[in-house]
C-alpha cells in the first residue's frame, strides 16, 4: 500500500502531529509512506523514521498558483498512491489529493472540501476528545478506523544525530558562545501574529534579573522578520548576547537548540522544537490556550496571566495586549531559575 500524508503547515502543529504520524507508521509497517509538506516542515521531519519519502510542497516557489499546484498533482499522480490522509485542514489539501487521482481521500469534513473527500470525518466537538492538539490528529485516525484508541504522549521527541549536534556546537562557538557556560535560548517571535509576543523590554528585563544570579550566554533565535524585536531585546540587556536571528535555517533549529540548556519564549514553533529536543521550557502564553498547544513535555513551566478576554486566539490584539503585558519578568525569571537549579541537582 502507498500512503500520502499531507502534513500541517506550521512547525508547532507539525510536532504536535508526531504522535499521529508514529501511530500510522506502527499501524502500517509494510506500507510506503510519503509525507507532502512545506519545505520547512519537511526539514523538521527529516531523519525521524516516520516515513519513506518527504515531498516538498512550495506554494511560494515551484508550486505557486493554480499551474504550480496542478504540476504537483500530476507528479503525485505518477506515484499511484492508494490513499491520502489529510492532516492539513484546508481545501487546498483535498484539491491536490483529488487532482492527483488518489482513490481514497481521508480528512476532516471542513473548509468546504467534503465533496473532494471519499471518507469525510466529522470534526470533533468540544469535549469529545482531550483538549490538546495532538489528540485532534489522533482522533482523525481513530475515526478513520486506523487506530483503536488515542495513544497520547507525554513527551514528544525529535531525534538529533550526534553529527548534527557537533556541527551545531561548532556553529555556536563560532558565533561567540562559551564552551562551559549556561546557554539560554530566547524565542521572542511567533509566526501566528504579534498577539502571541511578549514585549521586547520584558525579555530584556528577565535576562537582566537572571544575570543578577548567574552568567549565562543568551542566544537569540528567530527568523529575519524578527530582527527588529531581537535588536530591541539586545539593546535593553546588561551585557552581551548572541544573535542567530535570520542567520540559520529552520532545519538547523533542532540541533542548535539541543546545545542549549533552557528555552524561554512565546507560544511558537521554536518552543515546540526546544521541548522536543529535551530542553526545559518556560513558555509565555497570552491569547492562546496552553491546554491545547503547550509543548508535549513534562519539562515545561507555563507563565500566563488570564484577563477576561483570554484566550481570544486573535493574531493581533485590538485593545491593550493586557494578557501579555501582565506577565511579569520576575515570574519568568523564577521559572527559569527553578529549571536550571533542578538541572544542576541532577548533574550532581
Amino acid at each position: 500500500m502507498k500512503i500520502l500524508i499531507r502534513a500541517t503547515n506550521w512547525v508547532g502543529d507539525a510536532i504536535m502531529a508526531l504522535p499521529a504520524l508514529r501511530a500510522i507508521r506502527g499501524r502500517f509497517p509494510g506500507a510506503k509512506i510519503s509525507i507532502l509538506a512545506r519545505p520547512y516542515v519537511a526539514d523538521i521531519y527529516r531523519g525521524q523514521s516516520i516515513c519513506d519519502e518527504l515531498i516538498s510542497y512550495d506554494p511560494k516557489g515551484a508550486h505557486a498558483g493554480i499551474g504550480g499546484r496542478e504540476r504537483l498533482a500530476q507528479e503525485l499522480r505518477k506515484q499511484k498512491f492508494d490513499v491520502a490522509l489529510l492532516l492539513q485542514n484546508a481545501f487546498d489539501a483535498a484539491w491536490i489529493a483529488w487532482r492527483a487521482g488518489i482513490p481514497e481521500r481521508v480528512g476532516y469534513a471542513r473548509d468546504a472540501r467534503s465533496l473532494l473527500l471519499t471518507k469525510k470525518i466529522p470534526v470533533p466537538k468540544r469535549g469529545e476528545i482531550p483538549a490538546h492538539e495532538q489528540f485532534y490528529y489522533l482522533e482523525l485516525l481513530r475515526r478513520a478506523d486506523w487506530i483503536n484508541s488515542l495513544p497520547g504522549e507525554s513527551f514528544v521527541t525529535l531525534d538529533v544525530s550526534e553529527e548534527h549536534r557537533c556541527q551545531a556546537e561548532e556553529t555556536l562557538l563560532s558565533a561567540g558562545a562559551r564552551p562551559n557556560a549556561i546557554r539560554i535560548a530566547i524565542g521572542a517571535g511567533a509566526s501566528y501574529g504579534s498577539a502571541k509576543c511578549w514585549p521586547a523590554d520584558r525579555f530584556a528585563d528577565f535576562v537582566n534579573r537572571f544575570r543578577g544570579h548567574a552568567d549565562p550566554d543568551v542566544i537569540l533565535f528567530g527568523t529575519a522578520s524578527e530582527q527588529k524585536v531581537s535588536e530591541e531585546i539586545a539593546a535593553g540587556m546588561n551585557g552581551s548576547s548572541i544573535s542567530l536571528v535570520g542567520k540559520t535555517a529552520i532545519a538547523a533549529l533542532p540541533e542548535l537548540l539541543s546545545r542549549c540548556h533552557l528555552f524561554v519564549g512565546n507560544d511558537s514553533g521554536a518552543m515546540h522544537v526546544a521541548a522536543a529536543v529535551g530542553l526545559p521550557v518556560v513558555a509565555i502564553f497570552g491569547p492562546t490556550d496552553p491546554h491545547g498547544t503547550a509543548p508535549i513535555t513534562p519539562r515545561c513551566t507555563v507563565v500566563q496571566e488570564k484577563p477576561y478576554c483570554s484566550p481570544c486566539f486573535l493574531r493581533r490584539c485590538p485593545i491593550d495586549h493586557r494578557c501579555m503585558m501582565s506577565v511579569r519578568p520576575e515570574a519568568v525569571e523564577a521559572a527559569a531559575r527553578a529549571w536550571l537549579r533542578s538541572a544542576e541537582v541532577a548533574s550532581g
